[in-house]
């Protein structure tokens, strides 16, 4: 079988941190906010789409540097070059940024954010593309896109975000590009918490650990469920989970929980 090590990779655009077998991602060009750049959009791509083959990463924790999450794509950098390209350059880009969002969402792992400060544009997209999401009160959430002439329907936002806050509260923010604050994100569901700036990583590994110590085969399989079944009737989606818990049952991990329920002791999962 095809595996490679994730603790071996070495990102140019970003850090990359392996260890008890979750990675941290950490956009650290904290200068500017930590924007993004053609080069990291394309290095992030190819790095989800490589913890498929992962054989030492169970869950990703995704964060910036310097007390901000990301403000997006770097104006100098991305913005200013895009309003020279023709339509074959500019389908290439968004259909580039687009991909890293989708590899985001199928790659088998969990995804967790921990967002401080600025959150906007293609970094707001980013933790709304994440599977779960905490943040200090600090946090700011913007999809900006309307404040520079840009429609809202960018990287899935149209799809995914109305899945996580109500259609009427995602038209609003995308529509007029205001600033989500951090109560209304929890409020709203968008947020699984809010905790203190010095506690955000801390609480962010401590939920990717316990997943990581979790059935690693079983999350993927959630996460896999949770993605295709948008697009299913309930009828289908009933059959799809039949037979994805099926092949569960087939797993080590579960008889190892049955195991474990008999001797009233705690499973220890292997991940398969």
């Amino acid at each position: 079988m095809y595996k490679l090590k994730a603790a071996d990779w070495r990102p140019e655009h970003f850090k990359w941190e392996v260890k008890d077998r979750v990675a941290t991602v950490t956009l650290n060009r904290p200068d500017r906010k930590n924007p993004l750049t053609f080069e990291s959009y394309a290095e992030l791509r190819d790095t989800f789409h490589k913890l498929q083959y992962a054989e030492d990463v169970r869950a990703v924790v995704f964060t910036g540097e310097g007390g901000n999450f990301c403000s997006g794509g770097d104006v100098h950098e991305i913005i200013g070059p895009l309003t020279k390209m023709d339509m074959t350059g500019l389908l290439a880009f968004t259909r580039m940024t687009g991909n890293l969002i989708k590899e985001m969402r199928t790659c088998p792992q969990p995804i967790i954010s921990a967002i401080d400060g600025v959150c906007v544009g293609a970094g707001a997209i980013i933790a709304m593309a994440s599977d779960m999401r905490y943040a200090t009160p600090a946090a700011k959430t913007g999809f900006l896109f309307v404040k520079v002439g840009l429609a809202g329907c960018d990287m899935g936002a149209c799809s995914i975000l109305p899945r996580i806050i109500g259609q009427g509260r995602a038209s609003e923010l995308l529509y007029t590009g205001r600033i989500m604050s951090a109560e209304e994100g929890q409020a709203w569901g968008y947020f699984n918490g809010i905790v203190a700036q010095d506690k955000l990583l801390e609480t962010a590994h401590k939920m990717a650990q316990s997943l990581a110590d979790g059935p690693a085969f079983a999350h993927s399989v959630t996460k896999k469920c949770l993605h295709q079944e948008w697009n299913q009737t309930i009828e289908q989606a009933l059959e799809t989970e039949a037979e994805a818990q099926a092949i569960c049952m087939q797993t080590e991990d579960f008889e190892i929980a049955y195991h474990a329920f008999v001797n009233k002791t705690k499973p220890v999962f292997v991940g398969n």
